[in-house]
């Protein structure tokens, strides 16, 4: 081989190496992009929850409350 081939050869094989490297990293970034994403939305979601509970609880007290005012009312 000439050393022109040579040195095409080597290069062609470094720009393989190259992106095979950015590859990963990129991955590596998508990876911990969906992590964050994914600890974000459950943070969120428990928060929902614990709201909803709350209200739910507040509703059947004033509904609870409701019911023996209107018993006590009607005399039953």
């Amino acid at each position: 081989m000439t050393m022109k081939k040579l040195f095409i050869l080597f290069a062609v094989a470094s720009l393989g190496f190259v992106a095979c490297n950015n590859e990963s990293a990129a991955e590596a970034n998508a990876d911990s992009t969906k992590s964050a994403i994914d600890s974000t939305i459950s943070e969120k979601k428990d928060s929902v929850e614990q709201t909803s509970d709350s209200l739910k609880a507040k509703l059947d007290s004033t509904g609870s409350a409701a019911k023996d005012s209107v018993k006590a009312a009607t005399g039953h």
